[in-house]
């Protein structure tokens, strides 16, 4: 596992407790990076993403699901790390079918680390990650 999810994230240091308001949350990312995530995170996440991670998100959790999402107008990619220290990656399961999306039905309370990859090398997209309890966007 090449990526330190404990590495000072690129835009947004997050603490969120369940049932926060607004919902969702937006936060303003550049998606990509030269690092393959089928390589150095699991041979089930795809796109490139960059070393530290672009989000870390400190969260309280409650009864509802929390819910990562980007949206980007190109192909996006999404690698988390979890509090149970397991690696979750989308490709195309968010919203308008080349956003990526991760849900946890039963959040668990501490840090995600969220990494937003472009599925193409050498992409650079303006993108947004989606946080929320309610829904993808």
């Amino acid at each position: 596992m090449g990526q330190d999810a404990a590495a000072v994230p690129t835009y947004a240091k997050v603490e969120l407790d369940a049932g926060f308001t607004p919902d969702p949350q937006f936060f303003s990312v550049t998606s990509g990076g030269t690092i393959s995530a089928n390589g150095a995170v699991s041979s089930a996440c795809r796109g490139f993403i960059a070393d530290a991670p672009d989000v870390r998100l400190s969260y309280s959790a409650g009864s509802l699901p929390l819910i990562i999402s980007t949206r980007s107008d190109g192909d996006t990619t999404l690698v988390v790390h979890a509090p149970d220290g397991r690696w979750y990656c989308d490709d195309d399961s968010g919203e308008a079918g080349l956003n990526a999306m991760v849900r946890f039905n039963s959040p668990m309370s501490g840090r995600y680390a969220i990494w937003v990859g472009s599925y193409s090398s050498g992409a650079y997209l303006n993108s947004e990650v989606a946080i929320s309890e309610l829904s993808s966007q």
